[in-house]
């Protein structure tokens, strides 16, 4: 059952967002979205429904990388959507291609890349740059996903800490949802002894202990976005669900599913 004051702030936003849907139809709305922001749209994807009266048509798959799930992957082969939800420099990077409108972007919240380690391990050090290092050459295996976070740790994060050849041969890329699985699930079957994903992947996945975020020194700036694609087909309904989705009384649902709300604009 939903407590008394969350039931009260998704009642503010439910009428937000007839205000700013106003009398327009009932419209199917089709988005595709990665799973670092999924727990805070299961969340209020329902809310913005009955508030609005549309329907979300929900496709799941990673920002970027090389599964056929893989939301850019889907777009090219002629998936239809009317919204994306994804990694924001992925989303940049179907605006270069043309695939999402240019202007569209909307960032919705930041997201801090974690660590996990099973239940009742040791917690390593992942505090300095220097201290995750250790802990990188110390593992006997490293899984990371095979989206957003796992392409920065792979390309850029494991050759800037001069390591990338010392571990590639213990180190796991992961394919994530739908048909894949969290890092933080590998993890906890003791398949490797530390996992990185995003946070809002990891803690809410049983069997396992988050470390927390790694160092902020090598910490990148990701932001989860939305973005209406150039096919789409609703766009006002598209526009109001990404209205929804950044309204202020999103913030204790974005904290809670361990991404950083962004100021109010």
């Amino acid at each position: 059952m939903i407590p008394r004051l969350l039931a009260c702030w998704w009642l503010g936003l439910a009428v937000a967002t007839l205000s700013a849907v106003g009398a327009a139809s009932a419209a199917d709305i089709r988005v595709m979205i990665s799973a670092g922001y999924y727990e805070v749209y299961s969340q209020l994807g329902p809310v913005f429904e009955r508030a609005s009266g549309h329907r979300l048509v929900t496709t799941r798959g990673p920002s970027m990388g090389d599964s056929p799930e893989a939301i850019p992957t889907r777009l090219a082969r002629g998936e239809a959507a009317d919204v994306v939800i994804l990694d924001g420099g992925a989303a940049d990077e179907l605006a270069t291609r043309g695939v999402v409108r240019a202007g569209s972007k909307v960032v919705l919240a930041r997201s801090l890349i974690g660590m996990v380690v099973r239940a009742g391990a040791a917690k390593p050090d992942i505090g300095t740059a220097d201290a995750l290092k250790s802990t990188l050459l110390a593992a006997k295996s490293i899984a990371y996903s095979d989206s957003g976070s796992g392409t920065y740790l792979s390309t850029t994060l494991f050759p800037k800490l001069g390591i990338a050849d010392q571990i590639m041969g213990k180190s796991r890329k992961v394919r994530g949802p739908p048909s894949g699985e969290p890092v933080a699930a590998v993890v906890a079957r003791g398949e490797a002894e530390i996992g990185f994903q995003q946070v809002s992947e990891l803690i809410h996945t049983p069997g396992v202990t988050v470390v927390g975020p790694i160092a902020a020194e090598v910490q990148p700036m990701i932001f989860f976005a939305g973005a209406l694609t150039n096919t789409v087909q609703q766009p006002e309904a598209a526009a109001a669900l990404l209205r929804f989705l950044t309204s202020p009384e999103a913030a204790p649902v974005i904290s809670k599913a361990g991404l950083i709300p962004l100021p109010e604009r």
